[in-house]
C-alpha cells in the first residue's frame, strides 16, 4: 500500500469512527427510531452526499452500530470468562452473566439498541448474527464443558417440546442433551430479561439491592440448565 493509500485508509477509519460516535450521541438523545443521516452529517459539518459514501442508508449505519454493540458486550463477556476459565462451570457462568450486566449498565443506550424496542422499518441483516451470538456461544461452551466432564444433569422438559429440542440441538447445541438445549435458550432469554428489567426501571420499588439479586437469579438459571453446585 502506498503512502497516499495508507493516508486515505486512515482518514476513512477516522471519519467512520466520527460518524458512529455522533450517531451514538443521537441515539442517547433521541433514540434509534429518530436516527438521521442528515442530522449526523450536519453535526459533523459534512454534506449528506459525503456521508452516504460511508453509510449509504440509515439502516447501514444502524447495522454498523448494532454489530459494534454486540461485539462490545461479547468482548466484555469473553474477557470476564478468560479470567475464570479454569474455575468450575458455575463460576464461569456467573462471570459471563455479570459481565453482560456490567456492560449494559455502562452502555444503556447501546444495550437499548440491541435489546430494546425494535426500530420501525428496520430488519437486522444476517451480518449481525455472528456478533449477536458471542455471549450465547460462551454459555453453550460452559454447558458443553460440564457435559464432557460428566457434571451436567439434563433437566426434564415436556414431551411436546421434543421436536423443538431436537431442532435446537441440530442447529446450535451440538452434542448437548436436548433438555439442556431447551434450558439454555430459556436461560439466555431470562438473562436479558433480568438486565432489561433493571436497566429500564421495572425493578423500582421491587428489587433495591440489585447486584446480589442478579447473582442469585443467574445462579438459579445455571442450576436450571443442569450445572452442578460449586
Amino acid at each position: 500500500m502506498s503512502t497516499t493509500q495508507g493516508a486515505r485508509a486512515r482518514a476513512r477509519i477516522e471519519v467512520t469512527a466520527a460518524i458512529k460516535d455522533e450517531a451514538r450521541r443521537q441515539l442517547a438523545a433521541e433514540g434509534a427510531a429518530k436516527l438521521s443521516l442528515r442530522a449526523v452529517a450536519r453535526e459533523l459539518g459534512m454534506v449528506s452526499s459525503a456521508l452516504y459514501r460511508y453509510f449509504p442508508s440509515r439502516d447501514d449505519l444502524l447495522t454498523a452500530l448494532i454489530i459494534d454493540a454486540y461485539d462490545s458486550v461479547g468482548e466484555a463477556a469473553e474477557a470476564a470468562h478468560s479470567e475464570v476459565v479454569d474455575a468450575v462451570p458455575l463460576r464461569r457462568w456467573t462471570a459471563v452473566c455479570e459481565a453482560v450486566r456490567g456492560w449494559a449498565l455502562g452502555h444503556p443506550h447501546e444495550y437499548a439498541l440491541i435489546h430494546g424496542s425494535p426500530v420501525p422499518g428496520y430488519v437486522a441483516p444476517e451480518s449481525t448474527v455472528p456478533s449477536a451470538a458471542r455471549v450465547a456461544l460462551l454459555l453453550i461452551g460452559i454447558a458443553r464443558d460440564a457435559h464432557r466432564a460428566g457434571t451436567l444433569t439434563e433437566p426434564p422438559f415436556p414431551a411436546d417440546l421434543h421436536p423443538e429440542a431436537e431442532r435446537m440441538v441440530a442447529d446450535f447445541a451440538g452434542d448437548l442433551p436436548p433438555g439442556v438445549a431447551v434450558a439454555l435458550v430459556a436461560a439466555w432469554a431470562e438473562l436479558y430479561g433480568l438486565v432489561s428489567f433493571e436497566l429500564f426501571g421495572q425493578f423500582r420499588r421491587v428489587v433495591e439491592d440489585r447486584g446480589p439479586f442478579f447473582r442469585y437469579a443467574v445462579r438459579r438459571l445455571a442450576l436450571a440448565v443442569g450445572l452442578a453446585e460449586g
